[in-house]
């Protein structure tokens, strides 16, 4: 089993930085891909990053793309996302994934194997 536990989320000021945190258990994470989906209210679910079973590539949105990255440390069954330059617009419930084994398999598909339960982010002064 690779059940999926987020951490790291709260309240931070605009500019701000936060690291989100997904655990996992069970040596099948380290096979797995990882994603970072979030949800504001009354949106849609939007993909943020994503990284490969290894830690070797990663992919992002383009309200990612500078500001975010994703890491992980497979000794740890860790994922990591490094916030920063936090706005408002980024407040949302941050969720993990897990599915294939590419970065891109996460962009690319509907359905994944495993979802945590998600940690919230505001971003707001």
């Amino acid at each position: 089993q690779v059940p999926l536990v987020e951490s790291g989320g709260g309240l931070v000021q605009p500019g701000g930085s936060l690291r989100l945190s997904c655990a996992a258990s069970g040596r099948a994470f380290n096979k797995y891909a990882i994603g970072w989906f979030r949800q504001a209210p009354g949106q849609e679910r939007e993909f943020v990053a994503a990284i490969n079973w290894s830690g070797t590539s990663t992919y992002y949105s383009d309200a990612a793309k500078g500001r975010f990255t994703a890491s992980r440390d497979n000794a740890k069954n860790t994922v990591y996302l490094q916030m920063n330059s936090l706005t408002p617009k980024d407040t949302a419930v941050y969720s993990c994934v897990a599915g294939g084994s590419s970065a891109t398999d996460i962009v690319h598909r509907n359905e994944y194997d495993f979802w945590g339960q998600g940690t919230q982010v505001t971003v707001s002064s």
